[in-house]
């Protein structure tokens, strides 16, 4: 019996120590595995941040850090792990294109397919305001309006706007997005969140932009519209401290409402034709000043329809003319120096004779009616000297007045 005890006490302490070892060897398992898990859970820390991208890190729901800190760049970084911190990545340089249909009438679908075979679709009698878009523009001036009362135009529009984000702190704060489900990201989440807002946002710019311009500005500029529109949708941006930068507006179409496609023919004609004749007659208007005074004829003009205009600043323009009046100022110069000189000469002639008339009026008076007749004979190509009659009584003379073209020409081309 004594001896049975001992072997079942041998037994029980073979048991013991088996089991004090497997205990050992579990602990040991266990704490490798804890190691291991600690190790994975310290490694699931580390996060990628994208090139385009800049990231957010939230602890416990709130944004970490200050200042500079609180947004991350491009490159490796080390979080406390989920829950205890999260990261939210957004693309700061990724461009996203949002199409605004909303001022654009309703197309059949067979019209989304392209041109029908048998010719344009048939169009409504009239528009129907609540199923399809349209833009007010003015018909005119805004000068002409407030003048004649308000007037203005509808026209059809498509756009597209390219945006990005810009200040992702504030994205991030100010804009709602749904919290994105397992497997998506949280920027392509926001990116279809933010699209009724920027929606929204933007159909109201338009509205405020498009009224200042004419419905003819609207189907020519291409440009300043769209930039006039970008101002003041990113000024709203900015008011609901978005974080979001419109990059690029484009006015992708615009035609005015199809029922009034005939008369609105007829108008942009009338109008082109009207454009047409404005400018010819200002080109011919340009043309007439500088043929009469050269280039200086449009500045003299307005200097001499503006009564502020100096005498000195006239002076100036006048001695700067050419063409026209330039030749015309000229010959009345060589006139009035010709006139003042043969004056001149007359009156120094007539001083020097003034002696001798004095002392033989009847003689100098025949010499000068001698020197008269000499003159006129020496420029007349013909000369018919007729004798008095005899006995004193009178002769009859006939002349004929049309010349006879075997005689010579009269020198200088004229008869």
């Amino acid at each position: 019996m004594a001896e049975n005890g001992r072997q079942d006490e041998r037994a029980l302490d073979a048991a013991g120590k088996s089991l004090a070892d497997a205990l050992r060897l579990s602990f040991a398992i266990l704490k490798v595995i804890m190691i291991i898990l600690a190790i994975l859970f310290a490694a699931s820390g580390f996060k990628t941040v994208g090139p385009d991208e800049r990231a957010l890190v939230l602890r416990f729901g709130k944004i970490r850090g200050a200042a500079d800190e609180r947004v991350l760049g491009p490159g490796l970084h080390w979080i406390f792990p989920y829950p205890v911190e999260n990261m939210v990545k957004i693309g700061t340089e990724k461009k996203i294109n949002v199409a605004v249909n909303s001022f654009w009438y309703r197309e059949h679908p067979s019209e989304l397919l392209g041109p029908s075979p048998q010719g344009r679709a048939r169009v409504p009698r009239k528009l129907d305001p609540l199923r399809e878009g349209y833009c007010i523009t003015r018909s005119s001036s805004a000068a002409s309006d407030a003048s004649t009362g308000s007037d203005y135009n509808m026209v059809h529009c498509k756009w597209q706007l390219t945006y990005k984000v810009d200040d992702p702190e504030s994205f991030f704060q100010n804009v709602y997005v749904a919290e994105p489900r397992p497997g998506r990201e949280y920027f392509d989440v926001a990116v279809e969140g933010v699209t009724p807002l920027l929606t929204g946002l933007f159909e109201d710019a338009v509205v405020t932009a498009m009224v200042e311009y004419t419905v003819d500005e609207v189907l020519q500029s291409r440009s300043a519209i769209p930039q006039h529109v970008r101002r003041i949708l990113q000024r709203k941006l900015d008011d609901v401290r978005s974080g979001i930068r419109a990059v690029s507006v484009q006015l992708t179409d615009v035609t005015w409402p199809r029922q009034v496609n005939d008369a609105f023919l007829a108008s942009i004609k009338a109008s082109q034709e009207q454009q047409r004749l404005v400018s010819e007659a200002a080109s011919y208007a340009e043309n007439t000043l500088n043929e009469v005074a050269g280039p200086v004829g449009g500045r003299l003009l307005a200097a001499i329809k503006d009564p502020s205009t100096a005498e000195s600043d006239l002076e100036f323009l006048w001695l700067q003319l050419a063409g026209q009046a330039q030749e015309k100022i000229a010959a009345a110069r060589a006139y009035r120096t010709q006139v003042v000189e043969t004056a001149r000469a007359n009156a120094q002639y007539l001083g020097q004779i003034l002696p001798e008339y004095r002392s033989r009026p009847e003689l100098v008076i025949q010499k000068i009616y001698q020197d008269a007749v000499e003159t006129v004979l020496e420029n007349a190509d013909e000369k018919i000297i007729i004798q008095p009659a005899e006995g004193g009584g009178s002769r009859e003379i006939r002349l004929m007045i049309n010349r006879d073209p075997a005689l010579k020409p009269k020198s200088g081309g004229v008869d």
